[in-house]
């Protein structure tokens, strides 16, 4: 099994309405988002997946939330946290690149976890199993 990782960031300010803490309040993070793909088959120039393309789409989805109230985004039901953005970046992610949708057999070429780091310390990841 092959794996490949890219990296983005994001800025963006967000408030978590069901929660009781200091994370109800407006407040901001630099978020940093890796976006793993993993297969068992390499294409003929021996490579799992074109670093520079998925590197592209992960750029081009946190830029839709960079410098933003994620608050506002109709898609996070007014609770933007680090799952949903997850979740959120991994629909986006397969929506750009539909070969990367996890059909259900590993060995295929997709798009196995997307992490979100609120901080360095803090992260939430989705998997599509």
């Amino acid at each position: 099994m092959f794996e490949v990782r890219v990296v983005a960031d994001f800025a963006a300010a967000h408030f978590l309405r069901d929660y009781h803490g200091k994370c109800e309040n407006l407040h901001g993070h630099n978020y940093k988002v890796y976006a793993h793909v993993r297969g068992g088959n390499l294409d003929e120039g021996g490579m799992l997946m074109d670093f520079s393309e998925l590197k592209k789409t992960l750029r081009e989805v946190c830029a839709l939330m960079d410098h933003t109230n994620l608050n506002d985004m109709d898609v996070f039901n007014q609770n933007p946290s680090a799952e949903r953005i997850a979740l959120f970046i991994y629909g986006k992610i397969t929506e750009s690149i539909p070969a990367l949708k996890f059909s259900g057999d590993r060995n295929q070429v997709h798009l196995c976890a997307v992490d979100v780091f609120e901080t360095e310390g803090s992260r939430a990841r989705y998997t599509p199993y």
